[in-house]
């Protein structure tokens, strides 16, 4: 693969063609957040129950996100993610058989497939740039996220107009149409087209599966499970949490998480485009310290204080009312959206022949987040009868990341990454070497 082929035309074909297939695919993934408030109606489900309900699609698609993510670099993502639109679209019209609400979680099992997706775009998409385009192109494809938002805005309209099992149908249709789209416009990656040209063989499962030795690709993963889990989460659960703690209904819910869902999903392009200008690094922090900064203030709950005055008691309440918190969730969904592009800019440069397996990786610790979020939302709901307690979850969280990316970086250890360049685009890494040279002119001194 020669660098005349990257980043032209066809590269951008590839990229956008790769976005429409995974905006579709994130639709489908996120189905429950809205057909799942009817079906904890007609099924009395607990928070519990609802919580593992809309997260069982989160499960499956990132347990096989590992697998797809190596099955792209092997037989060519064009292929694997046309068939992945395909048993999706089968797996999404199922759910209109089901009755029961272990039936309903079995359906769930196999719609989690369209998350799959994710992997098998990061993996096709890569190979069609060089690395100081790579962060704006999966930028660009990580805004399929914008799929959520497709759900929270149109579901409910097709919810109260003809009834969940609609929802399903024409959500199902679409991945069937988008799949089979998707094979015929889009052409196999150049490393793939070469490797066929050459009769050179794939690398093996287990060389793939190599680099996950490094500590460095769990740390990546803690990222990822904060700014994907955390985004998928809330995509499922706020119109939830907005119908309960502000009373709103299922239209008025759907459209405020929008407000969520839309900056989480689209200027990911922008985080993309500023890892590859400032450095993901920069990013990250930036992505962390403000994430920080709102989990700490939607975690704050409504709260009745009395005041013992000198001429009796003095009431006040401090809240945050609707308008403040759609304001801090937009914030929260824009630095994430940033944050996701962050992570994945760092993957092709660390790992630039084991993109499928440590992105596979990455995304599944992040999809995992997905899944044990919403559940335990739903259990804190349950168990501390406060609706901002997910919030005080997410705070935990992003410190924990936030500390261990600043004492990480801080004893960046290049050694273990020979291929890596003195001057590089990431500034940890050359500030890595420039700390290193200091070092040997102090020794020689």
């Amino acid at each position: 693969m020669n660098d005349t082929t990257l980043g032209g035309r066809a590269a951008n074909r590839a990229m956008w063609l790769s976005t429409a297939a995974f905006t579709i695919c994130f639709a489908a993934w996120t189905i429950f957040s809205i057909i799942g408030i009817e079906l904890q109606r007609q099924l009395g489900l607990s928070g519990t129950q609802f919580g593992l309900l809309i997260a069982t699609p989160i499960l499956s698609g990132s347990l096989i996100r590992l697998f797809l993510g190596i099955w792209a670099d092997q037989y060519g993502g064009r292929l694997v993610l046309a068939l992945v639109m395909l048993l999706a679209a089968a797996a999404t019209w199922m759910l209109t058989w089901a009755t029961t609400y272990p039936g309903f979680l079995f359906a769930a099992i196999f719609v989690g497939v369209a998350g799959g997706a994710f992997s098998v775009g990061v993996t096709y998409v890569s190979q069609w740039f060089p690395p100081e385009k790579q962060g704006t192109a999966l930028g660009v494809f990580g805004a399929g996220n914008v799929g959520s938002a497709v759900t929270k805005l149109l579901a409910p309209l097709v919810l109260v107009a003809a009834g969940w099992m609609a929802v399903a149908r024409i959500w199902a249709i679409a991945l069937a149409v988008g799949g089979i789209l998707f094979y015929l416009l889009a052409a196999d990656d150049p490393k793939l087209a070469e490797r066929r040209a050459s009769g050179a063989k794939p690398m093996s499962f287990r060389q793939q599966m190599q680099p996950l030795a490094n500590l460095q690709v769990w740390r990546f993963s803690l990222y990822y499970f904060f700014v994907f889990g955390g985004f998928v989460a809330l995509a499922l659960w706020l119109p939830r949490y907005l119908m309960g703690a502000y009373g709103l209904d299922v239209k008025t819910a759907g459209l405020i998480a929008a407000c969520y869902s839309i900056p989480a999903s689209v200027f990911r392009i922008v985080g993309g485009q500023l890892s590859d200008r400032i450095g993901a690094r920069s990013v990250m922090y930036w992505t962390f310290g403000v994430s920080a900064l709102c989990t700490f203030l939607l975690s704050y709950p409504d709260t009745q204080y009395i005041v013992k005055g000198i001429d009796g008691d003095m009431r006040f309440s401090l809240a945050i009312g609707l308008v403040p918190f759609t304001v801090l969730v937009f914030v929260l969904g824009f630095f994430m959206s940033l944050g996701k592009a962050a992570v994945y800019k760092h993957i092709p440069v660390y790992y630039p022949q084991h993109v499928g397996s440590v992105g596979g990786v990455v995304g599944m610790i992040g999809g995992l987040g997905g899944f044990l979020l919403p559940i335990a939302f739903g259990a804190l709901s349950d168990y501390t009868n406060v609706w901002t307690s997910c919030f005080m979850l997410l705070f935990v969280i992003v410190a924990a990341a936030l500390a261990w990316m600043h004492f990480a970086i801080r004893r960046l250890d290049l050694s273990k990454f020979p291929t890596l360049g003195k001057e590089h685009d990431l500034p940890e890494i050359t500030a890595a070497w420039a700390a290193e040279r200091r070092a040997a002119s102090r020794r020689k001194s």
